[in-house]
This record gives structure tokens, C-alpha cells and sequence, in this order.
């Protein structure tokens, strides 16, 4: 395992950890104290995979990162395509929440059967205390979206008696709210037991 070191426009890709002090020593602004080299092979040695920064002065810190690479240009290379496989995979993330949330806005007028889980505040009749229990509530209903068949639920549950106005909905995104289009024909709006 090697090391790639930057101080500002300082850098290097040392072979060792005597190698990475050599580096430091070259630097002016850096003072090396005694304990510097059992720091970095500390570091070396672990299995942290985040970068290691040592502080030189009070604002300022030289980086250390472990890597495969051999050079200085293949460590840059490798960083620029982790780079890039992690710019794709915030856009597929992206992308799923948008498919998501056009799933759930999709108009489609008819019977649904949705349901979702709920943080329901229970007072605890022996001691007056209140806790939350999951409470699983599904319906049968008609709407014109899966959002709104969220809406009307969320609706229907908080203007319930029984309901506890601090009880807890889950957001749509949620995989604790589920839905299923029927179709535009047949079903009553009557909940299913859980």
C-alpha cells in the first residue's frame, strides 16, 4: 500500500512511511515533530479507508490517502474515474426518486388499494405515559392518484377520535406506504385488516 500526500500544491506518492517524512522534510513550512512517522503508520496499518489529515500549523493540514497506485498520474487517474462512478450513481439515485415521485403522481382514476405503516401515540392507561406503536393500516378506496390515495389516508387517519394527533405518517417516498392500482372497476371503500 502507498501513500499519496498533498500540502496545497505540494504532492507526492510515497512507497513507504519513511519515504512520506523525506517528502514532509522538503517542505519548508512543515516542522516534522518526533511522533509524525508513528502517526501515518498508524494510519497505514489500519483499516480506515478515509483520508488521514495531519495538522502542521493552526489552520493547516497535509492529506494523506492510501492507495494501489504506482504514480502520481495513475493515482489521479483512478480518482478521476472514482469520481465519476460516484457523480453516476447520485444521478441513478436521482433518477429513481424522480421515477418515484412520477409513479406516485401518475393519474390513474380509479380503485386503489394502498395502505401504510404509522407511528400511532398510545397513552398507557396505568401510567399516563404515551408511547409509539406501529400501526398498520390498509383501505381499499378510490382515487386518481397514488398520491391521493396517500392524501385521503393521512387525511382520514388524523381526523379519527381514536387518533392521537401526534401519531407519526410516513412520507409517499416511504416503503412504509404501499399501493396497488385495481382498475377503474369494482371495490367499496372499506379498510382491509392489516
Amino acid at each position: 500500500m502507498n501513500l499519496y500526500v498533498r500540502y496545497f500544491d505540494h504532492e507526492y506518492l510515497a512507497k513507504s512511511v519513511d519515504d512520506a517524512i523525506d517528502f514532509l522534510h522538503t517542505i519548508d513550512e512543515i516542522k516534522v515533530e518526533s511522533n509524525t512517522a508513528s502517526r501515518i503508520s498508524t494510519f497505514l496499518n489500519s483499516s480506515n479507508l478515509y483520508p488521514f489529515r495531519l495538522k502542521v500549523s493552526y489552520s493547516n493540514y497535509v492529506l494523506f490517502l492510501k492507495t494501489e497506485a504506482e504514480t502520481i498520474e495513475q493515482f489521479k487517474e483512478e480518482e478521476a474515474l472514482r469520481k465519476e462512478q460516484k457523480a453516476d450513481r447520485v444521478q441513478t439515485m436521482a433518477e429513481k426518486k424522480k421515477a418515484a415521485l412520477d409513479a406516485l403522481n401518475e393519474e390513474k382514476i380509479g380503485w386503489w388499494e394502498a395502505g401504510l405503516l404509522f407511528k400511532r401515540v398510545i397513552t398507557m392507561p396505568e401510567t399516563g405515559k404515551c408511547k409509539y406503536i406501529d400501526t398498520r393500516f390498509r383501505v381499499r378506496l378510490k382515487a386518481i392518484s397514488a398520491m391521493d390515495a396517500y392524501n385521503r389516508i393521512v387525511d382520514h387517519l388524523q381526523h379519527r377520535p381514536e387518533i392521537d394527533p401526534r401519531s407519526q405518517f410516513p412520507s409517499a417516498k416511504s416503503p412504509h406506504f404501499e399501493y396497488t392500482f385495481l382498475g377503474e372497476e369494482g371495490g367499496n371503500e372499506t379498510p382491509l385488516p392489516a
